[in-house]
């Protein structure tokens, strides 16, 4: 039994419709602790901050934590806090 030229077309054309539906990613993003691709983000000085009875030093460092699929790093924050004296 040979398929017919209609159904040998319309499979052509599913294929054809599928392959160019190609899915870009895009990388948005509005957490502040997240940064898609590009250099290193820049650390931020430590600061002290006053909570009352006692002092916090506060620092964040980035640091990479992966790639997407098309291999743009992943930079996320770590935000590191201790106790210090009040000045």
């Amino acid at each position: 039994m040979r398929p017919s030229l209609m159904s040998i077309a319309c499979a052509l054309a599913l294929l054809a419709g599928c392959a160019s539906n190609t899915i870009v990613p895009t990388y948005n993003t509005s957490d502040p602790n997240l940064q898609v691709g590009g250099k290193r983000p820049q650390d931020s000085p430590p600061q002290v901050e006053n909570a009352g009875s006692f002092c916090l030093q506060v620092e964040e460092k980035w640091h990479t934590d992966g790639k997407t699929p098309d291999g743009q790093a992943l930079w996320t924050r770590d935000t590191f806090r201790k106790v210090v004296p009040c000045t």
